[in-house]
């Protein structure tokens, strides 16, 4: 776990660098306005579904008959934004490993790694693929596990998706452009806690406000510092 603490640590301190609140700023702008222009334009949609979910539950029945009308609105108010807000989060994620990490490799490459050959192992097909796979599993473990919200353990479900969404998503582009296809296919099997470690701790972050909008770049920054770390010293054996 120490190589896993050492890249948290390097990913923090090139956080803040002016060629890096670039990447950090941009992802969530356009995230925020995608989100904020579907909302308005299909508010009765959205709207609508929320209610369905809620009257499945029970609670939309109770809001109805809430007094005053105003406390009714400001829940169901309270709960577009909650739903605005990881749909935000989760989009900025995806566009900082698609089409940030190019920048972000490159930074942390020069400064740390400039001696480290360029294989060019990956993609631009395999990146896609590799998001399009880890939105699907990621979706999927939050459908097969709504029951266990009944139960009381639906509470750890957030954590264990962002886990895996996190080490599944990023841990290919970091390594694509200076590995090949035989060092990603090593390195994934053989580091596999290590990307699920990192996974588990980057995405804590998305759960603390206000440090969430630093959250994409800094999983990204960390997973290119690990991956980038582990296929150096693979290359020394």
């Amino acid at each position: 776990m120490t190589s896993v603490f050492n890249s948290l640590a390097r990913a923090l301190r090139d956080l803040f660098q002016p060629r890096v609140l670039w990447v950090v700023i941009w992802p969530m702008l356009v995230a925020g306005l995608l989100w904020l222009v579907l909302a308005v334009v299909f508010w009765t949609t959205f709207s609508g579904w929320i209610a369905l979910g809620l009257d499945k539950l029970g609670i939309q029945a109770w809001l109805t008959g809430l007094e005053p009308v105003w406390i009714a609105n400001g829940i169901q108010a309270l709960l577009h934004v909650l739903f605005y807000v990881p749909l935000v989060y989760l989009t900025a994620l995806i566009l900082t490993a698609l089409f940030g990490m190019t920048a972000l490799i490159r930074i942390v490459a020069e400064r740390h790694y400039p001696e480290l050959k360029r294989e060019n192992g990956g993609s631009v097909v395999g990146s896609l693929w590799n998001a399009l796979i880890a939105m699907i599993v990621f979706i999927a473990l939050w459908v097969v596990t709504l029951p266990l919200w009944l139960i009381g353990v639906g509470v750890l479900v957030p954590f264990a998706a962002a886990a895996y969404l996190n080490q599944r998503l990023f841990r290919y582009d970091a390594i694509a452009e200076h590995a090949s296809a035989a060092e990603m296919t090593t390195l994934f099997k053989n580091a596999r806690g290590g990307w699920w470690g990192l996974g588990a701790l980057t995405g804590l972050v998305q759960f603390v406000p206000l440090l969430n909008l630093l959250g994409p770049v800094f999983a990204a920054l960390a997973f290119i510092h690990y991956g980038l770390a582990r296929l150096a010293k693979q290359r020394q054996h």
